[in-house]
Order: C-alpha cells, then sequence, then structure tokens
C-alpha cells in the first residue's frame, strides 16, 4: 500500500492536490504544466471561473495528445513503408547473387 512518503502535494491554479504512486519529478511537471495551461487561459478569458478555464485547458491538452497521437500513427505508418520498400529491396538482391 501507499505510504504518506509516496504522495506529492502540487498546487495547480491555485489549489492543492495530493498525489500518489509516480516519479516525483515527473508528477511535478504535469502539474506545472497543467498549471500553465489554465493560466494561460484565465489570461486570456476576461471572466473565466476556474472550472470553465480547468475544462477548456483539460480540451486543450485532449487536443494536443490526438495531434500528437495521429503524428505518431502517420510517422509508424512511414516506417513501416520504408522497412517493406527495404525488405522486397533486399529479398530482390538476394535472389539476384
Amino acid at each position: 500500500m501507499g505510504s504518506e512518503a509516496d504522495t506529492l502535494s502540487v498546487t495547480i491554479f491555485g489549489s492543492e492536490y495530493k498525489i500518489k504512486g509516480a516519479d516525483p519529478k515527473y508528477i511535478r511537471n504535469v502539474a506545472a504544466y497543467v498549471d500553465a495551461k489554465m493560466r494561460e487561459l484565465e489570461t486570456r478569458l476576461a471572466a473565466g471561473n476556474p472550472t470553465r478555464i480547468a475544462i477548456l485547458a483539460s480540451l486543450n491538452i485532449a487536443d494536443e495528445l490526438f495531434r500528437e497521437r495521429a503524428e505518431r500513427d502517420r510517422l509508424d505508418g512511414e516506417l513501416v513503408d520504408r522497412a517493406k520498400t527495404l525488405s522486397r529491396a533486399l529479398g530482390e538482391t538476394l535472389r539476384d547473387r
């Protein structure tokens, strides 16, 4: 079971949260990223309440995730195509010997 030593306190948008179970440096980085996204939106919205800002920040972060996944999938497909091309070329070269 997790202990108090496994718990890290982070502050996001002025509220403190206790997080368990992951690398503290990683947790701090993720929390800082979320906090920065929320603060960025706060400066752009004239009258944004914390719930609205949190939802919009979540949507922005989810959009980033989906775009990164799409790019990774595109690159994976490109890599598979290149590997197939190289495999065919190698097979042809070995047959010609």
